[in-house]
């Protein structure tokens, strides 16, 4: 029993100063529209928006954003949903530093029809794996193309210009490639609410606590 005591006490300390990894939304450029126009993003066309990134806790340099999700609102022919896209992130509109360039995959969420007769849905991409996606506090542009639906048809990124955002530094500015500046389009970016690199002082503190509450535990259990 007292050993059983021991190790559940162990195991709360451990809980006490694990850092936390509590979900969050990284960047919000608002909910869709659906009725006002959509752009396409299909294999000639490039569709690019700002976004400021990352809320984190402090300013320190370590600090950065584990982005989990994005997720975005899209004009579709009904029945027809996004399989893939290839999403960027860079330092300007489909320019510039690159940090993310991968083609990923996307699930169907909820849709609604619109009054041109398209179906209005939202499509999400999980960044997990090789995949996975971490930002530092800035200012970047998230692009789409090269596109791929299920039955072959043109997609269009809902375009909402921002209205009902929630983020710093909203609402976006958005680029198309062939038609140059435009309004900005519904999507958002969810994160683990920010981490940072641990600082090697805190981990020694945090190793000797631990040595020093597996002594007392066996010292009580000698007894």
């Amino acid at each position: 029993m007292k050993l059983r005591i021991g190790f559940l006490l162990f195991f709360i300390f451990c809980l006490a100063f694990a850092p936390p990894a509590l979900a969050g939304t990284a960047y919000d450029n608002g909910p869709a529209n659906g009725n006002t126009d959509g752009w396409n993003i299909g294999s000639d066309f490039v569709v690019s928006d700002s976004m400021r990134c990352c809320k984190v806790s402090g300013d320190s340099p370590a600090a950065f954003g584990i982005i989990t999700s994005f997720s975005a609102w899209f004009w579709e022919t009904p029945g027809d949903h996004l399989l893939s896209a290839e999403l960027s992130i860079t330092s300007g509109p489909d320019s510039g530093t690159s940090y993310f360039d991968h083609v990923m995959n996307f699930t169907q969420g909820s849709c609604f029809s619109n009054q041109y007769g398209f179906s209005v849905c939202q499509e999400t991409t999980i960044f997990t794996g090789q995949y996975s996606l971490y930002l530092s506090g800035g200012n970047y542009w998230i692009n789409l193309q090269n596109a791929i639906t299920a039955d072959g048809e043109p997609i269009y990124w809902d375009e909402n210009s921002g209205a009902g955002c929630n983020s710093p530094g909203c609402p976006s500015s958005a680029v198309q490639n062939m038609v140059g500046t435009i309004p900005s389009e519904s999507f958002t970016l969810e994160d683990t609410g920010g981490g940072s690199t641990p600082e090697p002082g805190g981990l020694v503190l945090f190793g000797s606590g631990v040595v020093a509450l597996a002594g007392g535990l066996r010292r009580k259990m000698t007894l």
